[in-house]
């Protein structure tokens, strides 16, 4: 009889044992991430006329909302026009059939390994719909931009990123067969500067995640080269609302949020060398670190508080194997050592000589390598030692603005050699100099409108005041190097006008050009 009763004692530790770890390691944190975002004393309550990251306006009260009268200015309300099959990236239907068989081929993976495991965690099929908001971005890339001006796709997009369920957590394929593997005798860096996972998401779409390592307020020390810079995940946030802002449209979705180290991260990674990466800190936070040559130590972790960490998710762009991507030098590459120079650095003629080479004799190309640099001095990247293209639409392509996260590092300090291109150049698009001039008008000030769309991320604020401000600063002296350029050179030589196929209202153009 005491034995069976013994029995009954044990059998109930164990559930209670049971019930108490999952408390701790699920309900618990959940409830605390619903705390927090509901009492973020940082966040402030969604203002009239709120717009979402992408702009598309949410509300119809607009009255105050800079963000939305800079969205219906002429300049950003072009009429959408349906695009011929041949300047998608993408089509349709073969796009989703393939997906599909990828979907069926991933949860025939996934059961066999929680199967031969003997896991006790459940397993989260994937479900496929031919609506996800990933799969929908992914269709509407082409040659001119990865989104249309006039797509709700990307605001449902980031609000997907917000909460939807984590499926598996590992290193990305795609990142391996564009980068090729990790060569640390290249480039002296410090451990764990590039601390980022790959997470999979319910509805089999993607985004990196890229951890919370310093605060906002921290500035880059003076003595950092830009090659040992850390990597932050709020500029990956505010590099995408920028590029928006300035409608080039380049940099794919990003959004912030509060991810569980534990439950979406290690207990869903069918990785064991990810899963050997994470260890409990003496504070009892749980911290991972990067596994590579020159980054596996534990002093360069990033922990939770104890599970909870904020980071950016950035969507990821189709599959190389859909959308094959060319991973060019940038021609105006820094020296990644302490003391040697470039070219571009020693010699005033440089882009005289570059002009002579392909792809930069097309002038398409040219131009879009001054957004680029224009975009990297904005954010203060110093960082652009390569670019990216989608080798289906060629010359005639855009850049990719990706991996944006070693800017808004210094607000104090602008590095002016990163305008090389503009003013050894000596040519804009006319369109990109009609927006900033824009941005320069109290009325569309570029540091209010980032302010308030920002203010719509769930991690608000995303960058401390001075990197705001400086904005503003930088952009005058953009203007300043175009308006020399001009003098020198005269408007038709610099202000070009090769691709800009929108008509502009003579009253427009003269307002932004007298401001």
């Amino acid at each position: 009889m005491w034995i069976l009763r013994r029995d009954r004692l044990l059998l109930l530790s164990v559930l209670s044992a049971l019930l108490a770890a999952d408390v701790y390691f699920h309900l618990w944190p959940e409830l605390w991430l619903r705390i927090s975002r509901r009492c973020n004393c940082r966040a402030p309550p969604p203002s009239e006329g709120s717009v979402t990251a992408a702009g598309a306006v949410q509300d119809r009260t607009t009255e105050g909302s800079k963000l939305h009268r800079l969205l219906s200015h002429p300049l950003y309300r072009v009429p959408h026009t349906t695009l011929p099959a041949e300047e998608l990236l993408l089509t349709r239907h073969e796009t989703t059939r393939s997906y599909k068989k990828r979907v069926t081929n991933l949860n025939r993976k996934r059961r066999a390994h929680h199967a031969e495991g003997n896991l006790s965690v459940p397993l989260t099929e994937v479900k496929f719909d031919p609506a996800a908001p990933w799969l929908q971005f992914h269709l509407e890339i082409s040659k001119d931009a990865l989104y249309p001006r006039s797509s709700s796709t990307v605001d449902t997009l980031i609000n997907q990123m917000n909460n939807i369920t984590i499926i598996n957590a590992d290193y990305t394929p795609d990142e391996k067969a564009l980068k090729g593997e990790c060569d640390c005798t290249q480039v002296v860096k410090p451990s764990g500067t590039h601390l980022k996972l790959i997470l999979r998401f319910q509805d089999f779409g993607k985004a990196m995640f890229k951890p919370m390592r310093q605060n906002r307020e921290d500035e880059t020390p003076g003595d950092f080269f830009y090659f040992v810079d850390y990597q932050r995940h709020n500029a990956e946030i505010a590099a995408f609302h920028l590029d928006r802002i300035l409608d080039f449209r380049r940099v794919p979705p990003v959004a912030g949020r509060f991810v569980n180290l534990t439950s979406d991260i290690l207990e869903v990674t069918t990785n064991e060398e990810l899963q050997g990466v994470f260890f409990v800190s003496p504070a009892n936070n749980v911290c991972f670190f990067a596994r590579c040559l020159y980054m596996c130590k534990t002093e360069y972790a990033a922990c939770g508080n104890p599970h909870l960490l904020e980071g950016s998710l950035s969507a990821f762009l189709p599959s190389l194997s859909f959308a094959p991507r060319l991973s060019i030098p940038n021609p105006w590459i820094r020296s990644y050592t302490f003391t040697e120079k470039e070219e571009w650095e020693v010699n005033p003629s440089f882009c005289e000589s570059l002009k002579q080479i392909h792809p930069y004799s097309n002038i398409k190309r040219l131009l879009n390598m001054m957004d680029l640099a224009i975009f990297d001095f904005l954010i203060g990247n110093m960082d652009r030692h390569h670019y990216e293209i989608f080798t289906k639409f060629g010359d005639e392509g855009f850049l990719l603005h990706m991996d944006n996260a070693r800017g808004f590092g210094r607000h104090s300090q602008d590095e002016f050699s990163i305008l090389a291109p503009l003013y050894q150049c000596c040519m804009i698009k006319m369109d990109t100099w009609l927006r900033l001039k824009l941005l320069t008008l109290a009325e569309y000030r570029l540091s209010d409108v980032m302010r308030e769309s920002l203010s719509h991320d769930v991690l608000t604020p995303i960058l401390a005041e001075p990197h705001l401000l400086a904005l503003d600063r930088r952009l005058l002296k953009i203007l300043e190097v175009v308006d020399q350029c001009v003098q020198k050179y005269g408007e038709e030589t610099v202000l070009r006008t090769d691709f800009f196929k929108q008509p502009l209202p003579s009253s427009i153009q003269q307002k932004t050009f007298s401001s």
